[in-house]
């Protein structure tokens, strides 16, 4: 059985603090909402077959909700940039999203924390040239990156 089916509430519980400890918010729902909208701005932006294949390097968890209520004819839009992307994610519920405007970079590191590197590398150099960009962590140590409970 793989790891990530075995530990999914581990990863995912990992996952959801990181990016919550990134974006300086006290409540796992509001950190839900925000990475919830930087999945769907990322998945806006591919084709069908690019979004499988990003998903089948995440967690459990977290590929269950990239690709989680997705609409087919929704996509795939133009890449734009990271200010996109960001108003994008925050207008997700917005009646009751509190998203910070430094979701993606946060949705990012988590990401980067929780998959390895190898593999995210892999799936990405497949994936359209924003891609990289929309999961870049600049300034962060390479070395501090990478799953933490594999």
């Amino acid at each position: 059985m793989p790891w990530t089916y075995r530990q999914a509430t581990r990863e995912w519980q990992a996952f959801l603090a990181e990016a919550k400890a990134a974006m300086e918010m006290t409540s796992d729902n509001a950190a839900f909402t925000a990475v919830e909208g930087v999945l769907r701005a990322f998945r806006h932006r591919l084709t069908p077959q690019e979004a499988v294949d990003f998903a089948q390097v995440l967690p459990s968890v977290l590929r269950a909700l990239f690709i989680a209520d997705w609409r087919l004819d929704e996509g795939p839009v133009a890449p734009g940039i990271r200010a996109d992307w960001t108003a994008e994610a925050m207008a997700l519920r917005p009646d009751h999203n509190l998203t910070p405007p430094n979701c993606v970079a946060a949705t990012a590191l988590a990401l980067r924390k929780s998959v390895l590197r190898a593999d995210i590398d892999r799936v990405l150099a497949t994936l359209p040239a924003f891609a990289a960009d929309f999961w870049s962590t600049p300034g962060i140590d390479p070395a501090t990156l990478g799953p933490g409970i594999v």
